[in-house]
């Protein structure tokens, strides 16, 4: 069932920034003043014909009034007030939706306080380490990607304006047409833009791009896709400057360092668009049932591409089946992730020991299905492929991730992967990460939450050496 539809903050602040009295706004909405104010209270949820309603009157995208966001804050508070409390009482689920919902500023307020204080605490830990070693060490490098993660996480992972011109930009390429797409990616740079494309045998070499003269080298241990994305991001760099600076300068980054990662982040975002075009791709991955092997074949990508590409499309009035993303390194680093399903990553921390993506590095050449429950209580159907990367030397390791992908359950009509899944039978039951994971009797789990007061078993011996208290 779908959940119900409060949009009560803001539609107030649409309201008010018209200036118009409850009166004057319920007058052109057809609603009762009561009913108004009852709705912007939260006391009453919107049906479908006050939502098109209040489209047509405040001139706004259905996007405007989505909860995606306020989900991802929720998610995100819950977090970070696990974090800021510990061994204190957090606030509940209930008062995080109240606050996200009724003082949106104030919340994302808290979260950018946060981020403040876990910067700070990692700059002191960071010189602690370095005093005690005599050492100087780096305080906190990760910090700008941290900055640029959470620029793509509340944007639903999909800037319009860069899709759109991508997408305007892969139909003036060809891209659709009988040609191999490697081959008309170096014609066009060549041809359009005066860039050479040569190849190089540097093992661990992807792009390398002399302005001076006007040469692109590619590494020849590449496969064809992943010299294809090089040269497409060769291309946007040349066409979308100006779109990407423009999406730069909305963000207002805090730091310059920031600003450059998410400018190399948006040109590959870009470039992804342009060999799979929205809509085109779109329509390929309903017509496959999201067969990611099928459309790599088609559009002559990687699956990781393909991947990424399924979490991206989000477009207003034209949105594919919501999926997440997620690639993991063989020690259980995230390298990336992207979400636009209710599945949130821990911002924070590894994540759960019991998800499929795991087990996909003993069996690369395999493809491995999981019916998952998240505490909540949603259900969904994940998909994980171990991938191997070849360096292209004896003595280079080769490099290897795991790659995840999946949706609500309530898609899986949506999904070849589904075929012949027991949707009824018993899910595998995960969580995010044991630090935030709300489950009492999980047989995995590392370390207690930092929002739950535990008790060490003294007299009693079991898989997880402490309980949690009720």
């Amino acid at each position: 069932m779908r959940d119900k539809l409060f949009i009560g903050p803001k539609l107030r602040l649409l309201r008010q920034a018209k200036g118009w009295n409850l009166e004057a706004c319920a007058t052109r909405l057809g609603l009762s003043a009561s009913y108004l104010s009852q709705i912007e209270a939260n006391q009453r949820p919107v049906t479908a014909r006050v939502v098109i309603d209040v489209m047509r009157v405040f001139e706004v995208e259905a996007a405007t009034l989505d909860v995606a966001d306020d989900q991802r804050m929720v998610a995100d508070l819950r977090e970070a007030t696990a974090d800021t409390i510990p061994g204190g009482e957090p606030p509940g689920l209930q008062e995080l939706k109240s606050a996200v919902a009724n003082t949106p500023n104030l919340a994302r307020a808290f979260l950018a306080l946060h981020d403040a204080y876990r910067r700070l605490d990692e700059r002191l830990k960071t010189t602690e380490e370095a005093v005690s070693l005599d050492e100087r060490g780096a305080a906190s490098a990760l910090l700008p990607y941290e900055e640029v993660r959470d620029f793509f996480h509340y944007k639903n992972n999909y800037v319009h304006s860069l899709d759109v011109a991508a997408e305007a930009l892969s139909a003036e390429l060809g891209l659709d047409g009988p040609e191999p797409v490697e081959t008309v990616l170096e014609r066009w740079l060549r041809e359009k833009q005066g860039i050479g494309v040569t190849r190089s045998a540097e093992p661990d070499l992807l792009r390398r791009f002399d302005p001076a003269a006007g040469l692109l080298t590619l590494g020849a241990p590449q496969g064809p896709a992943t010299r294809s994305f090089q040269m497409a991001y060769q291309i946007v760099a040349a066409s979308l400057s100006d779109t990407v600076e423009m999406e730069l300068g909305a963000a207002g980054f805090r730091s310059e360092g920031a600003a450059k990662v998410c400018r190399t982040a948006l040109l590959n975002y870009a470039a992804g668009a342009m060999l799979l075009p929205y809509e085109r791709f779109r329509e390929a991955a309903l017509a496959t049932r999201h067969d990611t092997e099928r459309l790599s074949l088609m559009f002559q990508t990687s699956l990781e591409q393909v991947f990424h590409r399924l979490s991206t499309l989000q477009r207003p009035g034209a949105r594919g089946v919501p999926f997440y993303f997620v690639r993991v390194d063989q020690a259980g680093n995230i390298t990336k992730r992207h979400s636009a399903t209710r599945l949130q990553f821990a911002r924070f921390g590894g994540t759960c020991p019991l998800w499929n993506v795991h087990d996909a590095f003993a069996t690369p050449d395999k493809w491995l299905v999981q019916l998952a429950e998240m505490p909540d209580g949603v259900g969904y159907v994940s998909i994980a492929k171990g991938v191997v990367k070849p360096s292209g030397a004896y003595l280079q390791p080769d490099r290897r991730y795991a790659l995840g992908l999946g949706c609500e359950v309530q898609y899986a009509d949506s999904l070849v992967y589904a075929q012949g899944l027991d949707l009824k039978g018993p899910p595998a039951r995960i969580g995010v990460s044991c630090r935030i994971c709300e489950r009492n009797d999980c047989s995995q789990r590392a370390f207690p939450p930092v929002d739950r007061a535990f008790e060490v078993l003294e007299h009693e011996r079991r898989s997880v050496p402490f309980s949690l208290e009720t």
